[in-house]
């Protein structure tokens, strides 16, 4: 499974242009689903139709999201510095230092106006990108051009780092997830969403058209594990988090129960997740229409949002066994 997030997070994604992780996700599915279409916003739609049961299972909607956080160029000066913006929740005190990578294949680095030794908290308005241009003309890359934050994947025993764990291992999970799952009661709606990053507008729009009947987002969570950090009862290496509640959302009791019982009955570790910022996909599935019951699976994931993020593997892998066991058997 190692293999496959690492694939997963090399490829070039970021809200809006989900094309190319989009077409690699899909080349994954083909032998593991009945059905895999593309909407119109882009969500890649993958169906499992039931397997199992007498016809009492439920339309099932699992979500994982395909973007990740970067920036888009706003202006290239005169000497080939590119001002820019933020897609998606990115902390500006995190960029110097840090790279980027545009779909072209062109690199950039980060830079600060003023003293290069400045202590000064950098904010969008002084900083810029450095793309190795000598002009204008000379800049390979042009306004509205997006890049994401890349840096080598690493791993320490069963530590995962990368630039965009968010929500790449979630992708992973849900792909490992269609693989692992034998046979079912449920028609499960495998949905690997676009723009989660800036406002889960795919998500929205997925849940709309699909109708589901319980919907389960696949995404990472802030943990309380690191020196000084927020409290909070997440941890890496102690089990996916069962969400309760998050900014946007608290989570169904049904829904809840479900997965706590298939922890429970296959002695899969798990922990309990309140998250007193951020959302998921599950969110806005959970209002479309006339309501949908939802509940979200997170993995414990260090500096979200950051350039460099760490999980843990076995966390990931927890989760697939989790949910391919709640799948197995019958919502209740």
């Amino acid at each position: 499974m190692r293999a496959l997030i690492e694939e997963l997070c090399s490829v070039f994604g970021p809200s809006g242009d989900e094309a190319l992780i989009r077409e690699l996700i899909g080349q994954h599915l083909t032998e593991l689903v009945d059905e895999i279409r593309t909407d119109r916003l882009g969500n890649l739609i993958a169906v499992r139709r039931p397997t199992a049961g007498n016809g009492d299972g439920k339309r099932i909607m699992l979500a994982a999201h395909m973007d990740e956080i970067g920036v888009m160029v706003t202006h290239v000066d005169a000497q080939g510095f590119c001002r820019f913006t933020t897609i998606g929740g990115v902390s500006t005190n995190t960029l110097i230092g840090s790279r980027v990578q545009f779909a072209n294949g062109v690199e950039g680095a980060f830079g600060m106006e003023g003293s290069p030794l400045s202590r000064e908290r950098p904010t969008p308005q002084k900083l810029f990108l450095d793309v190795g241009a000598k002009s204008k003309e000379d800049a390979a890359v042009q306004i509205g051009d997006t890049a994401v934050f890349r840096s080598s994947f690493g791993a320490v025993g069963d530590r995962l780092f990368a630039a965009n764990l968010d929500d790449r291992i979630g992708c992973a999970i849900l792909i490992q997830t269609l693989r692992e799952l034998e046979s079912s009661p449920h028609e499960i709606l495998a949905v690997f969403t676009v723009q989660e990053e800036v406002g889960t507008r795919g998500a929205a729009t997925a849940g709309y058209g699909l109708e589901p009947e319980v919907v389960v987002a696949i995404d990472v969570t802030a943990t309380g594990d690191f020196p000084e950090a927020t409290p909070m009862e997440v941890a890496l290496g102690k089990g996916p988090a069962i969400k309760i509640m998050d900014r946007r959302m608290i989570v169904h009791p049904k829904v809840r129960g479900w997965l706590e019982n298939a922890a429970k009955a296959n002695d899969i570790p798990y922990q309990l997740e309140v998250l007193e910022f951020g959302t998921t996909d599950a969110s806005a599935v959970q209002i479309s229409r006339a309501g949908v019951p939802a509940g979200t699976v997170s993995i414990p994931c260090r500096y979200i949002h950051t350039p460099s993020q760490v999980a843990d593997l076995n966390d990931a892998r927890q989760a697939v066994s989790l949910l391919a066991h709640a799948l197995g058997g019958e919502f209740a």
